[in-house]
């Protein structure tokens, strides 16, 4: 299962990721907004952690004006391990080395990219190995 959520800023590429999802026949569940008027991010990531603390073998995806925001607020929660990924780098570095489980996007990149790196996000498994007690030390911060 994948959850979905933006702010205002990220609507109308969250609106793109779902005709992508769709197409593609992926499990997703749309949490919001589902508008461009003005909202507060914390809260969508908020209703993105409650799903994944439920269903914690999902994955999510947070969407914002630059995913700054997005990537702070999803990263209070302990369980959750959100990247900002720019790159199709990023996003297979943040799978495999940190066992990311939210890829946080900023709005304002061409699609073709956001494809690459979704897919990239969705396809690569953690290493383990090595990595794992370090993932393991993230969770005992704070």
């Amino acid at each position: 299962m994948i959850y979905l959520a933006c702010d205002h800023g990220g609507y109308t590429t969250k609106l793109k990721v779902i005709n992508l999802f769709e197409k593609y026949k992926l499990e997703y569940k749309d949490l919001g907004t589902n508008t461009t008027d003005s909202v507060d991010y914390p809260d969508y990531a908020e209703k993105l952690a409650k799903a994944i603390e439920k269903n914690p073998d999902a994955v999510g995806i947070l969407i914002c004006t630059t995913g700054i925001g997005m990537s702070i607020a999803i990263n209070r929660f302990k369980f959750l391990r959100g990247a900002l990924c720019h790159s199709v780098k990023d996003a297979k570095m943040a799978r495999e080395h940190n066992n990311a489980n939210v890829l946080v996007m900023g709005a304002d990149m061409r699609f073709r990219r956001r494809k690459k790196i979704i897919n990239t996000f969705l396809s690569t498994e953690f290493e383990g190995g090595r990595h794992e007690k370090r993932v393991k030390k993230l969770e005992k911060l704070g």
